[in-house]
């Protein structure tokens, strides 16, 4: 059998006739109106799916079996009945009118395959293999996938994005930045990377990617923000794609917004993409959800980055000991005692459950639980650093028992 003569067709306004109401119809008629087509369904009956597109206008449905016409004004036919004699029938009148048909039951007689397709961005995927749907579609699974998540090369292309992109990149493990700041980095010309930012992805750039640390270690090595806000409009201004890779939300103790607006100030296209948040992610990879039922159904996240008793500190301090809600405090270890001092002055009870998690997400993550009256003795025999969150409040309890439920399930 020659090889099938690959064409994108643009059906937009074209009538396509579809004979068949079953699950074959039902996974090719959307795809038909995505391309635009005008569709007619000749079947006697249809699926639900099927059902909710006619009622919705989408769908001109001939309520009846196939009949030698239906063909006459089509651009291109889908056979999908469940009988083999019907298919054949279809495909003759087609063929002997000159329009293309597509038998979902005999691909050897089919003169149209439909490959499994897909799409991302302004880029189709459409993949034959030889007429064998289930290894077509596992082909442009991975495909799509790469395209994705910008394993495959993205930097060719002619309209690529411009300016600066300021990506989450999510509390640590690189499994967990999104889809769309890995796309964005796979078309970079210049990465500006924090410290707690994926650095594993690092290595997937392009060798001619300029890579710029602006690490702020703690008491360390630190890169001021001014200067980080003029590498952005520096390199942006030459033209340069910048991708500005942070851990967690950049909008989120990231200093995201002063970085937007550094660039807006100086005419530089921003591209915001959120990341998973480490306030919420950490917990979670510790078994911790911030809310629960009857338990809290309110977390504050707060920055730690001044103490409690500075001048600069806007926190309510008073206020969060009052509540009943989860605290997720992110940069607080070095300050915990303090932390928990206040806390515990302000009215928090003493008996307050505390979880402080090291390395979240990432394989040297590890946990200790204590609560207010022990959590600063423990994190300094513990030898726990930065980076860490702590979690006060009762859902640490609910984090436990969920851990002591899975022990004993386990034979």
């Amino acid at each position: 059998m020659s090889s099938p003569y690959l064409l994108g067709l643009r059906l937009s306004g074209r009538r396509v006739l579809v004979v068949g109401g079953g699950r074959v119809a039902q996974r090719r008629v959307p795809t038909l109106l995505q391309a635009g087509a005008s569709v007619t369904l000749v079947s006697p009956s249809v699926t639900p799916a099927l059902d909710d597109l006619i009622a919705d206008g989408l769908v001109i449905w001939e309520r009846r079996s196939y009949q030698v016409g239906d063909c006459d004004g089509a651009w291109l036919v889908q056979a999908c009945t469940d009988k083999r004699s019907v298919n054949a029938a279809i495909a003759a009148e087609a063929e002997a009118k000159h329009i293309w048909c597509v038998r979902a039951d005999d691909r050897d007689a089919s003169a149209a395959w439909t490959p499994a397709s897909g799409r991302v961005d302004e880029i189709s995927v459409a993949i034959t293999a030889g007429g064998d749907p289930r290894r077509a579609a596992g082909i442009r699974d991975a495909v799509v996938d790469a395209l994705r998540d910008g394993t495959v090369d993205a930097r060719r292309n002619r309209t690529k994005p411009v300016g600066v992109a300021l990506v989450g990149g999510g509390p640590g493990d690189p499994g967990l930045i999104t889809v769309r700041g890995r796309q964005l980095l796979a078309q970079a010309d210049v990465v500006i990377a924090d410290r707690l930012a994926p650095r594993s992805v690092l290595d997937e750039l392009a060798p001619d990617v300029e890579l710029i640390d602006a690490a702020k270690i703690p008491y360390g090595r630190y890169l001021a923000q001014e200067k980080i806000n003029e590498l952005l409009v520096e390199h942006a201004r030459k033209g340069r794609f910048v991708v500005r890779l942070k851990g967690g939300d950049p909008f989120v103790f990231g200093r995201g917004g002063e970085e937007a607006l550094a660039c807006a100030r100086a005419g530089i296209p921003v591209i915001v993409v959120p990341g998973v948040t480490s306030a919420v992610a950490v917990p979670a990879a510790a078994g911790v959800p911030v809310t629960h039922r009857g338990v809290s159904q309110e977390f504050h996240v707060i920055s730690v980055h001044v103490a409690p008793d500075d001048p600069k500190s806007t926190v309510d301090w008073a206020g969060l000991a009052r509540s009943q809600g989860t605290l997720v405090l992110l940069m607080a270890v070095e300050r915990i005692a303090m932390i928990a001092d206040t806390l515990l002055r302000e009215g928090r009870s003493p008996e307050t459950p505390v979880m402080v998690v090291q390395d979240g997400t990432l394989p040297t993550q590890r946990a200790l639980y204590a609560n207010l009256t022990t959590v600063a003795e423990r994190v300094t025999a513990a030898g726990t650093r930065p980076p860490a969150i702590v979690v006060v409040g009762d859902v640490v309890r609910v984090g436990q028992e969920i851990e002591m439920v899975r022990a004993e399930r386990v034979p």
